[in-house]
């Protein structure tokens, strides 16, 4: 455990809106998409919609109860959860057309993991870290003036080269570097506030190592770097476009 994550969980239990409009923000696309896989055939769009609310609600009810001491992944946690209000609704419409007689499992029963169903796998755990690597991303934007952000963009998430992105913005090559390289230490700075704030587990502070984004000042093999955040970016766009397309 770090004190950025016992820190957040502690806002959380304090109902800061601002705590909980960022796990919204960051984690409610993965829970859509998670619950829609679920319930494929037996859920519409607007349901999937309101359960992902109904999970950030139960969530807001079990976090009191929540022992982040315990280890657990953050994700496994959230779809411990989501998993509950899914079978809560599947549950109350099996009760619907049998004219009631069932009973809906506690959310205890649920969050502890005893219950039957669906485990997190490898695609869900990749999409709840390329959702850091994001919501990194998003923080960067807005923090860095439009012209640095945009040295970004086009050099490192476009793949354009110096030259060309000189050409393009009307400035040198070596500022472009320059400015590149402001960009870069600002996002390892969000990427480790980030990664930390949402990791109870060793595993999960290690994920951004072993997915080439070396944030320690040790390593300056910043072209990896640059490659690893363009082919994490590629992903978050391919799984939107995937998304979008069902």
């Amino acid at each position: 455990m770090n004190d950025l994550s016992t820190g957040f969980i502690a806002r959380l239990r304090s109902r800061d809106p601002a705590a909980w409009f960022e796990l919204w923000e960051i984690f409610g696309p993965i829970l859509r998409a998670q619950l829609a896989r679920w319930g494929r055939g037996r859920i519409g769009v607007e349901t999937v919609q309101d359960l992902s609310q109904e999970t950030m609600a139960a969530l807001s009810t079990a976090i009191d109860r929540h022992d982040p001491t315990q280890g657990a992944r953050f994700s496994t946690w959230l779809l411990a959860i989501a998993r509950y209000t899914l079978g809560d609704e599947l549950d109350r419409r099996y009760a619907q057309k049998r004219g009631g007689g069932v009973r809906a499992a506690s959310l205890d029963e649920s969050w502890g993991g005893a219950s039957p169903g669906p485990s997190p796998d490898a695609s869900y755990e990749r999409a709840v870290f390329e959702a850091k690597v994001e919501a990194a991303l998003r923080a960067v934007e807005r923090q860095t003036a439009f012209l640095d952000f945009e040295v970004f963009r086009q050099r490192v998430l476009e793949g354009k080269s110096g030259r060309v992105v000189a050409a393009a913005l009307g400035t040198s090559e070596p500022t472009v570097s320059r400015r590149l390289a402001g960009v870069r230490e600002v996002l390892k700075q969000h990427l480790g506030m980030i990664i930390a704030r949402y990791s109870f587990t060793r595993e999960e502070m290690e994920e951004a190592e072993r997915n080439g984004l070396h944030l320690s000042p040790k390593k300056r093999d910043e072209s990896a770097f640059d490659e690893a955040v363009a082919e994490v970016y590629h992903r978050i766009c391919q799984r939107r476009a995937e998304s979008e397309s069902v």
